[in-house]
């Protein structure tokens, strides 16, 4: 990547951290209280490098393939300070064991058969792995996620939650969703506040786990997550411009 490439980069995680922190002002919260997850989805190893150059430590993919490849070509550049890499797509049954393997934590457990899976595979590699749950709260067909747009599906995932717990090899940390596309972020505020109020129910029905972490807000809606609580948010695009698939 060219010198101008990475003045980009360091131009745009300037600007989405002083955005980050005029978001917590607003709210009475600390930046510190914000974790900046960089997804790094198609990012070529430069832009990742440039990224970790300018102070990033946490490092999000999509796909365990792609996972698989990146990891192990950017550990000797990071060895001195190893990222915490965030499984943050979706991941298939059949996937788990890798996604074990290969992640520090996986946000996007979404149903209590993956998190069987990732618990054996957990336990048979020797790991205890950070999980978040993944909810779904908007609806949309489209969304991965535990039901939990009505009182139905809330009231089911409660239900499933002391499995959930008793996988010994998983450390529930808390919440994940994503909201739906929307022309203003606005709109998206909904979505995160209902996400924050199911965290606070378990945190009342479940008083033995913290639930700390709220994994929500992207590009386009980071400022508000943040305002509705989020401590994870799911970075791309605004640090490394637009992709090209």
């Amino acid at each position: 990547m060219s010198d101008s490439g990475h003045s980009d980069i360091s131009a745009n995680l300037a600007r989405v951290r002083e955005r980050i922190a005029r978001a917590c002002s607003r709210v009475g919260r600390q930046p510190g209280e914000v974790t900046l997850v960089a997804v790094t989805k198609t990012r070529s190893p430069e832009e990742i490098i440039q990224a970790y150059q300018c102070g990033v430590r946490h490092l999000g993919e999509n796909r365990v393939e792609e996972a698989e490849v990146k990891i192990p070509a950017l550990a000797s550049a990071f060895q001195a300070d190893p990222p915490t890499w965030h499984m943050i797509g979706h991941v298939q049954s059949r996937k788990a064991e890798r996604a074990v393997a290969i992640a520090d934590v996986i946000h996007s457990v979404d149903s209590l058969r993956l998190a069987r899976r990732l618990d054996r595979f957990a336990g048979e590699l020797g790991k205890r792995m950070p999980v978040l749950l993944e909810l779904n709260v908007s609806g949309e067909e489209s969304k991965e996620g535990f039901p939990s747009w009505d009182d139905a599906g809330r009231e089911a995932l409660l239900v499933q939650i002391p499995e959930l717990i008793a996988c010994e090899h998983l450390s529930l940390r808390g919440l994940m969703t994503m909201a739906p596309i929307v022309p203003d972020p606005e709109q998206a505020r909904p979505v995160f506040q209902a996400l924050r109020r199911i965290r606070d129910t378990l945190r009342e029905r479940f008083d033995a786990l913290d639930w700390p972490e709220l994994s929500m807000g992207m590009t386009d809606d980071f400022e508000v997550a943040i305002e509705e609580g989020a401590t994870l948010v799911r970075i791309g695009r605004a640090i490394f411009g637009p992709r090209d698939y």
